[in-house]
């Protein structure tokens, strides 16, 4: 298949079409294309105004710089990073200033941009942002409505290893649901401690965490190998917004009481640390009157949930009118003739396309909206719809 080719303005002017259109929103569509809502409402702005041509790059050249550095000052400059390539514009200055202390050197940001002009300063490379959902809004009205969970800050043991304490607590209730000491924040330490909860207690409709591991990944909506299983439970993932622990303030506050009550002092190992989390958890639960709850003990509101864990896991399933398409070991699908990348951690799960436009698809994993796959791009856009539910 030959490359498609494309323009500034042939991409402005898509932008334009496309919000015309009406099917998506104007924060999604400025993800799509990779630019700011500022910069969208700008080319809309422009294209209302003067058409097509407001759609031509203007100049952006000043009319004059009068702090521009030239000539030898400029030379002396780059000649000096080229003796010291690891050395910033400050130590660069200290430096020059030293030899020649009568002369009228620029400022450091002056010579910052100097440097990267000349081409002196390496880029750096740039982490990927794959958005965020905002915060979690599922009511907690009931047991099982809302999960949440979290590891607790990890601590040494008197032996000198590391415990990552796992707490779930029922949001409605604040039933302490589990306690696991752990080695580590990993995937596969943590799934056996969700799978034993689920058959102790059944499925609940939501479980709300962090954006840590093994919660969530920089893959396509945060998705997690944890939050794949959880959604062919019929679980739905919902995370808090980044540097935002108020979001799962009942469960930071149960933290707090659980790091006073059973981890100072550390016990002298991982086996001991585990027996005073069990007591801690039957004290919580049984025995602690909790002030939020009117002074009543957590078990005396908490009950199973209704949802059995199964027995097999169920496979996900769409309605008749989508398109089913199962990722690759590689993360990817087969579109006609081209390659769509999604997510590893999709790997070989059936994903669902449902077209709701010319060219244009809806992408779910279940009930969850991934984003929007253009066919003429070739590229899988991400949702940031993921807390609501569809």
């Amino acid at each position: 298949m030959p490359w498609s080719e494309t323009t500034p303005m042939k991409e402005r002017l898509r932008f334009v079409k496309d919000y015309r259109r009406g099917l998506f929103g104007m924060r999604e569509l400025c993800a799509h294309y990779g630019v700011s809502r500022k910069t969208g409402y700008k080319w809309l702005a422009r294209f209302a105004e003067a058409g097509v041509a407001g759609l031509a790059d203007r100049s952006r050249a000043p009319q004059t710089c009068p702090h521009k550095v030239q000539g030898e000052l400029a030379e002396q400059i780059e000649a000096a990073r080229r003796r010291h390539p690891t050395w910033g514009p400050e130590k660069l200055l200290v430096l020059l200033k030293g030899q020649a202390p009568k002369t009228a050197w620029p400022a450091a940001s002056t010579v910052g941009a100097l440097l990267k002009r000349a081409g002196l300063v390496a880029g750096r490379r740039r982490r990927p942002h794959p958005g965020h959902p905002g915060p979690g809004q599922t009511p907690m009205d009931g047991p099982n409505a809302v999960w949440t969970a979290d590891f607790k800050g990890e601590f040494k043991t008197r032996d000198g290893e590391y415990c990552y304490p796992l707490t779930v607590e029922d949001g409605y209730s604040r039933y302490l649901l589990g306690c696991q000491a752990l080695l580590a924040t990993r995937h596969e330490l943590a799934q056996p401690v969700f799978e034993r909860l689920f058959r102790e207690y059944g499925l609940p409709v939501v479980i709300r965490t962090d954006n840590g591991a093994p919660f969530a990944t920089q893959a396509i909506c945060r998705l997690s190998r944890l939050h794949v299983w959880w959604l062919k439970l019929g679980i739905r993932p919902e995370l808090i917004e980044p540097a935002h622990p108020q979001q799962n303030g009942r469960h930071e506050r149960m933290h707090r009481t659980l790091k006073s009550e059973a981890t100072r002092p550390p016990a002298g190992n991982a086996a001991g640390q585990q027996r005073r989390f069990n007591r801690f958890q039957a004290e919580y639960n049984d025995l602690r009157p909790h002030a939020a709850l009117g002074q009543v003990v957590p078990a005396a509101l908490y009950r199973p949930s209704p949802r059995p864990y199964p027995r097999r896991l169920p496979e996900i399933e769409y309605p008749a009118h989508y398109e089913v398409r199962r990722v690759s070991r590689n993360g990817g699908i087969r579109w006609q003739k081209g390659w769509v990348n999604v997510s590893h951690v999709l790997a070989e799960e059936n994903i669902g396309l449902e077209e709701v436009a010319d060219g244009l698809w809806a992408v779910y994993f279940g009930p969850l909206r991934l984003g929007r796959f253009d066919e003429r791009e070739l590229r899988l856009s991400g949702a940031y719809a993921y807390n609501q539910p569809e």
